[in-house]
C-alpha cells in the first residue's frame, strides 16, 4: 500500500539527491502523479522521467516471454488499472516501446537531452 511506498520513495529520492552532480539512472514504476511528486521533492532538484509506453498487447507478450521474473503476467490489468499517465508533466519523455531496446535507448536519451 502507499504506507509502505513512502519511505522507499523517500530512499530513492535521497539516493537521486546524493548523486545529482554525478548523475544516476534508477528505475522504478512510479505508477502514480503523487509518486513521481514525492521522488521530485525528495530528489530536491532536477529529475527526469522517462514513460515507456505500449500498448497491453505488446506489454502482455514481452513479460510472458520473461523466464524467472518477479512480476508474473497476471498483475499486469491491476499496474494498468493503477496507471496516471505522465502525458501532461513536466520533465516527463515518452518513448514507445514498439521498438528495438537499442533505439528505444536511443529515443530515451535524445529525449532526456532535451530536457536539459
Amino acid at each position: 500500500n502507499d504506507d509502505d511506498r513512502w519511505p522507499w520513495l523517500d530512499r530513492i529520492g535521497e539516493i537521486l539527491a546524493d548523486h545529482a552532480t554525478s548523475g544516476i539512472v534508477l528505475t522504478c514504476s512510479s505508477l502514480k502523479k503523487a509518486y513521481r511528486d514525492r521522488l521530485r521533492a525528495a530528489a530536491g532538484g532536477k529529475l527526469a522521467f522517462v514513460f515507456l509506453d505500449g500498448s497491453r498487447a505488446l506489454l502482455t507478450q514481452r513479460m510472458g516471454s520473461r523466464e524467472g521474473h518477479f512480476m508474473p503476467t497476471s498483475l499486469l490489468e491491476s499496474q494498468l488499472a493503477t496507471l496516471e499517465r505522465p502525458d501532461e508533466e513536466a520533465g516527463v519523455v515518452v518513448v514507445n516501446i514498439d521498438n528495438t531496446p537499442e533505439v528505444i535507448a536511443e529515443l530515451a536519451i535524445d529525449g532526456l537531452k532535451g530536457l536539459v
